[in-house]
């Protein structure tokens, strides 16, 4: 029984060995490549089991995205001013076997070259701007004048570079205060020139509102006057067409209302003469009152 249980394990051992060597799996986050004596003769498997050569090498490195920082990174500006720059990179494989070549399908190769390439675009671009270009520009346009120097260089190494971005600018203290108190000053100036243009403006608006409310006052008195005019002689006419059609009612209607507006108030005081016009329906009221028409 022993005798058989041994040729059979040699050949499960056999068979196991030669698995181990003719198949390999790629997961779904990763990239192979396969080498046959040093020189690479497949870049393209897909995730899933796969065959190979039993003297073949199979090499595996990370699809997915890879990020690396970089801290106190030293440039120079324009006005040799030194810059102290934090930033990180964000890339990715993208062609396999030139990744391979070119970087030894190490993470650490491949970060540091990047690396170099993204401090040589910062170095372009900060090297072409003073201090106080840099502060006050928009982020976005620097890190995407940098961005578009390092993707150039990063395909020669067969990455992608998904991302550059600049975490921080800072200065060296010995030379921290002294800008400050420069871009602090240009800025009390600017902000001085400005205000000077605000109220400039403002007194602009104010008069020409002034001059426009004057104007329009003007123009609505001088209608309200015309429309006054009008309503007057419009009243006129009606007063002396009432007056011409009956003159002795008309007289009696006013002295009815000169008697209401003068006559029976507390405290007043009239000195007339009883001979007087005003007194005129008060003394014979029979006689003078218009007759009624019908």
């Amino acid at each position: 029984m022993a005798a058989r249980i041994i040729p059979l394990a040699i050949l499960v051992a056999a068979l196991l060995l030669a698995a181990s060597l003719c198949l390999f799996t790629v997961s779904e986050t990763q990239y192979a490549i396969r080498k046959e004596f040093g020189r690479v003769i497949a870049t393209g498997d897909k995730p899933g089991l796969h065959f190979k050569a039993p003297w073949d090498q199979v090499i595996k490195f990370e699809r997915r995205i890879v990020s690396q920082s970089y801290t106190g990174e030293t440039f120079l500006t324009n006005d040799n001013r030194g810059l102290i720059v934090d930033f990180y990179v964000k890339w990715r494989v993208q062609d396999p076997g030139r990744y391979y070549v070119a970087t030894g399908g190490l993470e650490e190769n491949a970060g540091d070259l990047l690396a170099q390439n993204v401090k040589d675009g910062i170095k372009s671009v900060v090297a072409q701007r003073t201090l106080q270009q840099i502060v006050s520009a928009e982020r976005a346009a620097v890190t995407g004048e940098m961005f578009g120097q390092a993707r150039r260089n990063a395909a020669a190494l067969g990455v992608e570079l998904v991302d550059v971005r600049v975490q921080r600018i800072d200065l060296p203290d010995e030379v921290a205060a002294r800008v400050y108190e420069s871009m602090k000053q240009s800025f009390a100036k600017t902000a001085s020139r400005l205000r000077a243009e605000g109220q400039s403006s403002s007194a602009a608006i104010r008069a020409t509102a002034e001059r426009q409310r004057t104007v329009i006052l003007a123009d609505a008195e001088r209608d309200a006057l015309r429309t006054r005019g009008e309503g007057d002689a419009q009243a006129a006419q009606t007063y002396a067409r009432a007056y011409a059609r009956n003159p002795e009612f008309y007289a009696f209607y006013r002295s009815m209302q000169a008697y209401e507006r003068s006559i029976g108030r507390d405290g007043d005081l009239l000195v007339l003469s009883p001979d007087g016009e005003f007194f005129r329906y008060l003394k014979d009221s029979g006689k003078s009152a218009p007759a009624r028409r019908r």
